[in-house]
This record gives C-alpha cells, sequence and structure tokens, in this order.
C-alpha cells in the first residue's frame, strides 16, 4: 500500500467508502439486535439513530472542514487535547471499535453465507468464513488506493441498488399499506420493552450510522476536502437513513418480532423467504455478501490509515517484528490479525455490543474537547456540541444497564478493555519521555 496520496478519492468515492462501512454492518449485521430490544418500533429506532448521529457528525465535520487530515479522529483529538494520555487512549478506542466493525461485518458475511447450505449458524463454519473475507480484504487493501477506490464505488452501487430493490419488492409482496407504519397496527401495543431497552436499541444503530467516521479518516485524500469531507459525510447519512428505514419496514411487514429475533444474525435473508421463496433468499444472501465484503475493505482501509498515523505521532508503540515495508503495511497486517481473533471469540451480539461502548466513550471524549477547546477556532455551535454529548452519555448509560441486565461478560470485557488502554497509553506515553 503507498503513502497518503491528496486528491485520491473523489466525492464520490468517499461517500462510497461510508456508505460501504455502514450499510455492511448496519442493516445485515444489527437489525435484527435493534429489533430484539425495541419490538415493532424497531424501523423509527433507525431514524432516532441517525438524528442522533447527525449530531455527534457536527463536530467531525466542523474540524475536518477546518483541518482535513488523513488521520482525521486523531487530528481531532490532538487539536483539543495535545499529545496526551486522553487524545492516545480516545484515538486507540476509535481503532479498535473500527476494528470490532470489521469483525461483526466478518462474521455476518458468514452467517449470511451459510443460509445457501443446510447448516446451523452456529456452526464453524460462520468464524471460518468470516476468516476468510478478512484475509481476502487484506489482499485487496494491499493493492493500493486505485484498487480499493475502484472496488468499493462498484460494489456500493451494487449492494445499494440490489437492497433498495429487497426493500421496494419486500413492502409489494407483504401488501403494505400506508397504515402498516404505525406500529400498534401491527400488533397490540407492546409492554414487555422498557424506556432503557429502547435506548439501548438506539446505541446500536448508532453503531450502524458510524460508518461515516471512515470518511473524516480519510480527509487528507479527498478532492476539495474543506468542503467535500463534509458534503460526503451528509450524504453517507443521508443515504443510509432512507436504506435502513425501507428494509426495516419491509422485514416488518414480512416477519413477526419473534421471527426476526429467531433469525437476527441473518433476518433478512428469512424475510425474503415468504415474500420471494428461494429465489429471494439467493438474492438478499448475494447483496449480503457483497456488502459484508464492501464493509470489511472499506473499514480495513480507513483504521490502517489512522492507526499509521497515529504509530508517525509517536502515540501507540510499534514494532516491525522483522518484516519489511512501510508502517502502513505492518498496520493492515495487525488490525487483520486482531480482527480475525475477535471474529474467531465472539458472536455477532457481543461484538456489536463491545464496539458501541468504545464508540460512545470516544465520541463523548470528542464532542467535550472541541466544545472546550476548538469550538470558537472553527466557529461551532456549542450548544449542539452539548446536545451531541449529553445524548451520547444517556444513550450509553442505558445500554451499560441494558447489558447489565442481560449480559454482564460484555461490561466487564469493556471495562476492562478501556482501563488497559489508558493505563497502556499512559505508561507508553510516560515511557517515551
Amino acid at each position: 500500500m503507498s503513502n497518503y496520496k491528496k486528491n485520491s478519492l473523489t466525492l464520490k468515492g468517499a461517500v462510497a467508502l461510508g456508505t460501504g462501512v455502514m450499510i455492511g454492518a448496519g442493516i445485515f449485521a444489527l437489525l435484527g439486535q435493534v429489533a430484539e430490544l425495541s419490538g415493532t418500533w424497531f424501523p423509527y429506532i433507525f431514524i432516532i439513530g441517525a438524528i442522533v448521529s447527525g449530531f455527534s457528525a457536527y463536530s467531525y465535520i466542523k474540524v475536518s472542514n477546518a483541518y482535513p487530515s488523513a488521520g482525521g479522529i486523531a487530528m481531532i483529538l490532538i487539536k483539543a487535547y495535545g499529545k496526551t494520555t486522553l487524545t492516545a487512549a480516545a484515538s486507540v478506542l476509535m481503532a479498535l471499535s473500527m476494528i470490532i466493525n470489521e469483525s461483526l461485518v466478518a462474521r455476518t458475511f458468514g452467517s449470511y453465507t451459510m443460509q445457501l447450505f443446510d447448516v446451523e449458524s452456529t456452526s464453524l463454519w460462520v468464524p471460518a468464513l468470516g476468516v476468510a473475507l478478512l484475509i481476502f480484504a487484506y489482499i485487496i487493501n494491499i493493492s493500493g488506493n486505485k484498487v480499493i477506490g475502484k472496488t468499493s464505488l462498484f460494489m456500493a452501487f451494487v449492494k445499494i441498488t440490489g437492497i433498495i430493490v429487497f426493500a421496494i419488492g419486500g413492502l409489494w409482496a407483504a401488501h403494505f399499506t400506508l397504515g402498516d407504519l404505525l406500529p400498534a397496527s401491527a400488533t397490540a401495543a407492546e409492554d414487555d420493552y422498557s424506556a432503557a431497552s429502547y435506548v439501548g436499541a438506539i446505541a446500536l444503530s448508532i453503531l450502524a450510522y458510524k460508518g461515516f467516521t471512515t470518511i473524516t479518516n480519510s480527509g487528507g485524500e479527498i478532492t476539495e476536502p474543506h468542503k467535500n469531507v463534509g458534503r460526503s459525510i451528509i450524504i453517507s447519512l443521508l443515504i443510509c437513513t432512507v436504506i435502513y428505514f425501507l428494509v426495516a419496514i419491509a422485514v416488518n411487514a414480512s416477519l413477526s418480532i419473534p421471527e426476526i429475533i429467531k433469525a437476527k444474525d441473518y433476518s433478512l435473508a428469512e424475510a425474503a423467504r415468504p415474500a420471494f421463496g428461494n429465489y429471494g433468499l439467493y438474492f438478499t444472501v448475494a447483496i449480503a455478501i457483497i456488502a459484508t465484503i464492501s464493509g470489511v475493505i472499506a473499514s480495513i482501509f480507513a483504521v490502517s490509515r489512522m492507526t499509521a498515523m497515529l504509530t508517525d505521532m509517536k502515540l501507540i508503540p510499534h514494532s516491525h517484528f522483522g518484516m519489511s515495508g512501510s508502517v502502513q503495511k505492518h498496520m493492515l497486517l495487525y488490525i487483520v490479525v486482531i480482527a480475525i481473533t475477535l471474529t474467531i471469540l465472539f458472536d455477532l451480539s457481543r461484538i456489536a455490543s463491545i464496539g458501541a461502548i468504545f464508540y460512545l466513550v470516544m465520541d463523548m471524549i470528542i464532542h467535550w474537547g472541541v466544545f472546550k477547546h476548538l469550538r470558537k477556532e472553527i466557529k461551532a455551535n456549542g450548544l449542539i456540541l452539548i446536545t451531541a454529548l449529553i445524548l451520547d452519555f444517556i444513550i450509553l448509560i442505558a445500554f451499560l444497564w441494558i447489558k447489565a441486565s442481560s449480559d454482564v461478560f460484555v461490561v466487564i470485557v469493556s471495562a476492562i478493555g478501556i482501563v488497559l488502554i489508558f493505563a497502556g497509553e499512559k505508561w507508553f506515553l510516560h515511557y517515551k519521555k
């Protein structure tokens, strides 16, 4: 992989990268989990998640428009806090949440591919296929920016078109009417979901949109970055919001909530069965495969850029381990090895939960830093920044409450991970001095 190249990503290419990451994880990996926490309201949870993500995106857009960089998240943190433990730890949290996203999408690829065969979704083939996808994505990424850009643009077009066809076809097959937009008309009013559960669902939906940070991390390579970074983020969020809502409504019209929950790792494929039969299943699985492949390629591309920059700035340790080549190539390998490990060890639900916790903590650090240290310099609206911070805090607390009640292991692993990251970075920065 070559060094950073200015103007190597067009506006279309940047949008393709952003939607590539978001759609790969969001609609295929998270729809069933969001439905499990929010019932028939889950299509609207994705709209709320988009609104919250829009507030979050404001901080990234304002700083990136002023200071576009190939390591956007790290650059924002350094502008706000300097080369401190907080900057280094928050950057690592962001990088890890992106790597976790790769594992999430990789296992989703395995789950959907297995629908073509008469094999249990708990089969070892699911992580095995996920590992194979990560290795393939690594090979594509070491081929350089041009291959990545062309691959991402083509796959983004195919999967977005395919998902829209699925959504419209599903609504038609289910004889959808405007009255079906009201959750209460689909089932009797549900009392099984607490307020915290709905907010927890929002946390997972936010994870489905966080791919916009992929664009921020490639800011220095986008043409006319002072304008196009913000434009590409907004366009990506709008495209994904419409697609998520249409698909969620189509799935909600085809399956009951218990059916969605039972097939939560491959809910779109399950929804295609009653609507289109086996041909619909094959079509949906094909689109899922394309979406997850492009999602992993785009995510590895972005996180390798970010971690390479962190290495250059001496914010994270690095060892060549006897390998030749550039730091970027080394980071690609390390990222894929970590993602493979997570793909083997954790299931979809736990991967998504840990990723959401890491991302929300990092996001809050970003908003506070921009509000406290940068808002006058970049002419940002303080009220929007504080609103984004408060929304993140409320959602994080509710999500932790839900997970502490249902799967405390996720909370423990996340807490230990955050403590180790902060302690490790404090020691490393002290050692470097």
